[in-house]
């Protein structure tokens, strides 16, 4: 059957021709392009999937890039306390020096203490201009702003890290479950037989011994309490042992204590010589897990001749704290302090909790793909200005590095003159020391354990998501180049098969004798 109207043939060819030309044009896009998937036509779902992957692959390249630059910020950091550290150090030298009175002149210790107001302006100047990018890193920019600590509660309170994630301000509840107590060992003022009352019936020789060493003291018959409080206490600086009256009375006894607070510290009294035939000489202790009460409770006490102190336990926002002596240390997510206690707030338990506030601060990085809390890090470094280091519990309050300068009260000059006792400038300089390398410490975990970590398994994700996202998205160009070759031959045939469609309607022609 011929027709001329319409050419079915040329139409069928024209319609594969179309689909050919067309699947020859994909081809060649994608093998243009290197991508299998140019337009959501090609593969609506593989677009989606892929475009998501594509997002946490930015994100998680940002992190990577986050993470390096709080390496950086975190190594420059370090640097500063390190050169702060060799200062601490030099002048921890020139004060062991200086309290050489009977070998340094005077002269001498001039020159140390000229030393020293350099090497603590040098700390301060190091504390002012260390910067990176323009950020201040040492100077307390990126501490923890406090807001309603009671100093009568809470001497010291530093913020090591704090969660502010959609909140002004976090508050800090201190709750003391279990006081803090010094090793204790009582002597009842009541011996049997004692006339008069509250004096030591026999010569003896008594061992003290505590945290700081051992002494052995000497007392003759009929010694009175009061004489033996002025014997121990004139050596507490080498056993860390002192001595007070029970009550106020000698009548009520003898209380042998350690001078600090703590499980680290102890109290030993024992008798060395004679020996105690008529056990005139008994010091007793109150159970381990007893409260230290208001009135000594002789018939609950137990013998003993060796006591030792105990840790402040606390609730710091419903966390258990770890204690040590009048110290809390609280390390979780949401909250990182220290706090260092009053000795009325440590061994008062019953007293109603202590509560301040951080209102702000701290350095945050952003370590993840995603910001949101659990990928991102919170990091306080305080200030190492000699105004703010080492802060140490003395008998004039709380004193600093600063006053180790000329005129500060803890200047050699000054120590000196109270009859060379450094001591309180060796705690300052210690507790400087203690809190400058405790900060590079900090600072190197932080780097080690969660930058590097995070940096690491961040690549690790980059690697994953990037194979991910190629063997979706992109071209497999063996297989689009055989396409290719299909696509351009079957081009070619439908052209001339086209073509041939074309010139069979001529045919009719020879019906009509043309």
């Amino acid at each position: 059957m011929s027709r001329i109207n319409t050419n079915v043939s040329s139409v069928i060819s024209q319609a594969n021709l179309g689909r050919n030309q067309r699947e020859l044009d994909l081809r060649l896009e994608r093998l243009s392009t290197g991508l299998r998937i140019n337009r959501g036509a090609d593969d609506p779902a593989g677009l989606i999937i892929s475009e998501r992957i594509r997002s946490d692959i930015t994100g998680v390249e940002q992190g990577i890039k986050n993470s390096d630059r709080a390496s950086s910020v975190i190594s420059t950091t370090e640097a500063s306390l390190a050169e702060v550290n060799d200062l601490l150090n030099s002048v921890r030298a020139l004060i062991v020096e200086s309290a050489n009175t009977g070998a340094v002149s005077a002269e001498e210790r001039q020159a140390n203490q000229l030393q020293i107001d350099s090497a603590i302006e040098s700390i301060t100047r190091i504390s002012n201009t260390a910067s990176f990018g323009g950020l201040r890193l040492l100077d307390g920019t990126l501490d923890y702003r406090l807001s309603g600590v009671a100093t009568s509660a809470i001497s010291v309170a530093q913020i090591r890290n704090a969660s502010l994630i959609n909140a002004q301000s976090l508050q800090v509840t201190v709750d003391v479950l279990a006081s803090a107590q010094k090793g204790a060992l009582y002597l009842n003022g009541d011996n049997p037989g004692a006339a008069p009352d509250g004096v030591l019936l026999s010569s003896m020789t008594l061992e003290i011994k505590g945290p700081k060493g051992v002494q052995e003291v000497t007392f003759q018959s009929g010694t009175t309490y009061n004489a033996v409080i002025t014997a121990i206490n004139s050596i507490t600086q080498f056993t860390g042992v002192e001595a007070a009256l029970v009550a106020g009375t000698a009548i009520s006894g003898l209380i042998f204590r350690t001078s600090e607070y703590g499980g680290e510290n102890f109290v030993s009294v024992r008798r060395v010589s004679p020996p105690d035939t008529g056990n005139s000489f008994q010091t007793l202790k109150l159970a381990d897990t007893a409260p230290v009460p208001a009135t000594i409770p002789w018939g609950t006490l137990i013998a003993a001749d060796l006591d030792a102190g105990r840790d402040v336990t606390a609730l710091v926002n419903g966390s258990l704290a770890i204690g040590k002596g009048l110290e809390l240390t609280v390390n979780s997510v949401a909250l990182g302090a220290y706090l260092r206690l009053s000795e009325e707030a440590a061994t008062r338990p019953a007293a109603a909790t202590t509560s301040f506030y951080v209102t702000g601060g701290g350095a945050l990085f952003q370590l993840g793909p995603d910001v949101t809390a659990l990928q991102q890090a919170n990091f306080g470094i305080p200030s190492v200005a000699a105004s703010r280091l080492g802060a140490t519990d003395t008998a004039n309050g709380v004193e600093f590095l600063s006053s180790l300068k000329t005129g500060g009260r803890n200047s050699i000059e000054n120590a000196v003159q109270r009859g060379n006792d450094f001591a309180n400038s060796q705690d300052i300089l210690k507790g400087a020391i203690d809190e400058v390398t405790e900060l590079r410490g900090r600072l190197g975990a932080f780097e080690r354990n969660v930058l590097d970590t995070n940096a690491r398994s961040l690549q690790s994700q980059f690697e994953n998501l990037t194979a991910s996202e190629s063997r979706i998205r992109d071209a497999d160009f063996a297989f689009e180049t055989s396409k290719l070759t299909r696509a351009q031959i079957l081009v070619s045939a439908g052209t001339s098969t086209l073509a041939l469609a074309n010139q069979q309607s001529q045919q009719v022609l020879q019906l009509l004798g043309g």
